[in-house]
């Protein structure tokens, strides 16, 4: 969109954590970290309607419209928990709070190289999104400590990635698949 920029994207206008994209691993950002061009983000355009704000947040008129049933479902990342990432970024304040994201990437990055079989990418991203650091750090302490695992095939490798993850999940209480748009009538 033209006239629009970002200084952090890693983390976007409405408090989704762009770095832990799948679209933006792979390469590509469909949304207000996109660049020049990007049309399809309402909250870009919102942005530049309004001076120009970094994140939603920080307008009066937060929240909106534009947030009537934005956290019903999910898109390519967990929506569910968006309100408690901003209010975490604005507590530790955005250098902390991308370190934090930075951390997460890592982990991300080292379950997709070691443990991805090729069908458990959403499962890892979704980990990486919703677990803190030490739990993902803890996972991947607890597959390095499993030498039968360096032998094992792809499969073996993410099927124990997977289990810990989830374990980690449900000790928080939560669940690592997206939640799909309600279908209407």
């Amino acid at each position: 969109m033209k006239g629009f920029t970002r200084e952090c994207t890693k983390f976007s206008l409405c408090g989704l954590n762009c770095a832990l994209c799948s679209m933006r691993v792979g390469g590509y950002c469909p949304g207000c970290g996109g660049g020049e061009g990007n049309q399809s983000c309402r909250m870009a355009r919102c942005s530049l309607e309004h001076g120009g704000l970094q994140f939603c947040r920080d307008c009066a008129e937060y929240p909106c419209g534009l947030y009537a049933g934005f956290d019903e479902s999910d898109s390519f990342v967990p929506h569910s928990s968006r309100e408690r990432d901003l209010a975490r970024a604005r507590e530790l304040g955005l250098e902390a709070y991308t370190a934090e994201l930075d951390a997460k990437l890592d982990a991300l990055e080292e379950l997709l190289r070691g443990y991805n079989d090729g069908r458990h990418k959403t499962l890892f991203h979704m980990a990486a999104y919703l677990l803190p650091p030490e739990d993902l750090n803890a996972v991947l302490a607890e597959l390095h400590g499993r030498a039968e695992l360096d032998s094992a095939a792809a499969k073996e490798r993410a099927a124990a990635a997977s289990e810990l993850l989830e374990q980690a999940a449900a000790r928080r209480g939560l669940s690592l698949k997206l939640r799909k748009k309600p279908q209407k009538g």
